[in-house]
């Protein structure tokens, strides 16, 4: 069966011989005497991918993170706090915010393409989902840069504080990349916290080719990347990052059983402070090894080759009569559908239903597994598939005939 619908990666066999060894050894980095050299070996990587992002990495901090979830949970709980702290004149307290009409109404802002980690952070934070204020997108599912400034002044009219911009660097469904340095320029003018939820988008770093996509990152407060998408980790590798190590502060914890004061100022340091979780495996170790073994310019070739693939896949899509591509591959995922044969004439609920029952044939024949989504919007007319393509070592052909095997189960549910 042919895979391709999700952004799960075949792990490179370095990397799963690393996890291996990590799994029999089963550290814990909730202390240092748990975990001395993974605590060393995560600081030590923490540094290289604040570089490869652009920040200081003496002024940067992070910690490996489940993935993109918990990472912009983390990015938009600093914000929060660091926002409405200075908003209220103080520092918000650490179980909680301050209390009622003590602050304006927090808002965040985010594309209508964002993941939808973004409303749930924003309900385990306290703010509610409604907090979240989406901003248009244009047809690449790109946020709006001038949608985003009127949202922005719309929260200063309307008396809101903008907690946060959160742009996205790789969106799920096409790898779109938000105007970053005009995401962060509209953000500091309207005192905001720049988070980029760079999961996908954030294995563009790895090639000359396609980091410049990427313009701009430095310049964000805080960063998601995850390494089991475009860096071929077994799950879980995750990574978050912020720009300047003194933002972490309020999630700080001292337990005097993990990480006790005088510990730390003699030279026994924890990551305690850095996590929301407490106990919590080396993950570092199977990255550090994959870096170590291939490189960045290893690793950039694989994402070169994936993102070939996409480009060769949209040319078939594009080339095809019954196939209609919705626009060109950014980085390696693309959206498509199929057309019926009457598609001038064709009711677009109809070719809704098509595009998602020929999906389902294929998975029940056992035949492949392709993405399916919605564009935004409203009405009929916007269901699309999706290919994400993340196995380097999958040729053009094969995805030329997967194409050609979805434009068959089109016309077998023509047939019926």
């Amino acid at each position: 069966m042919a895979c391709a619908a999700h952004l799960h990666c075949p792990p490179l066999a370095v990397a799963v011989a690393a996890d291996l060894a990590v799994s029999a050894l089963n550290p814990s980095q909730d202390s240092w005497d748990q975990a001395p050299a993974a605590t060393a070996l995560e600081t030590l990587l923490l540094k290289e991918l604040a570089r490869l992002v652009g920040y200081d990495a003496e002024l940067a901090a992070g910690v490996l993170t489940s993935g993109g979830t918990e990472s912009n949970l983390m990015g938009l709980m600093l914000a929060r706090d660091r926002v409405l702290g200075t908003a209220t004149g103080r520092q918000v307290e650490l179980e909680g915010l301050p209390g009622p009409g003590a602050s304006p109404r927090p808002r965040i802002l985010a594309s209508a393409s964002a993941h939808f980690s973004v409303q749930r952070a924003a309900a385990l934070l306290g703010l509610g989902e409604d907090a979240v204020l989406p901003v248009p997108v244009d047809r690449q599912l790109r946020m709006k840069t001038d949608a985003l400034a009127a949202a922005l002044t719309g929260c200063a009219q309307r008396g809101e504080l903008p907690v946060a911009v959160v742009a996205t660097a790789g969106t799920t469904d096409t790898g779109a990349v938000d105007p970053l340095r005009a995401c962060a320029a509209l953000a500091a003018e309207h005192g905001a916290w720049l988070h980029v939820d760079a999961a996908y988008g954030g294995g563009a770093l790895l090639s000359d080719r396609l980091a410049p996509l990427l313009d701009g990152l430095a310049l964000a407060d805080s960063v998601s990347l995850d390494w089991h998408k475009l860096g071929w980790q077994p799950a879980a590798a995750g990574v978050f990052l912020v720009r300047r190590s003194e933002t972490y502060a309020s999630l700080a914890r001292r337990a005097v059983y993990l990480n006790p004061a005088d510990d730390e100022e003699a030279g026994y340091p924890s990551l305690l402070g850095l996590s929301l979780r407490t106990t919590r495996r080396a993950d570092a170790f199977k990255i550090a090894v994959t870096l170590r073994t291939l490189g960045r310019a290893g690793l950039g070739r694989l994402v070169d080759a994936c993102h070939d693939l996409a480009v060769a896949g949209a040319r078939t899509v594009r080339n095809h009569p019954r196939l209609e591509l919705h626009a060109e591959p950014v980085l390696t995922a693309f959206l498509f559908r199929y057309l019926p044969s009457d598609a001038t004439n064709a009711d677009p609920t109809d070719t809704d239903a098509i595009n998602a029952s020929l999906r389902r044939r294929l998975l029940r024949e056992g035949r492949a597994v392709i993405g399916r989504t919605e564009l935004p919007g409203e009405g009929p007319g916007r269901v699309r598939l999706k290919l994400t393509l993340l196995n380097p070592h999958t040729t053009p052909a094969q995805v030329d005939r997967l194409l050609h095997t979805v434009v068959a189960a089109g016309l077998a549910e023509e047939a019926q």
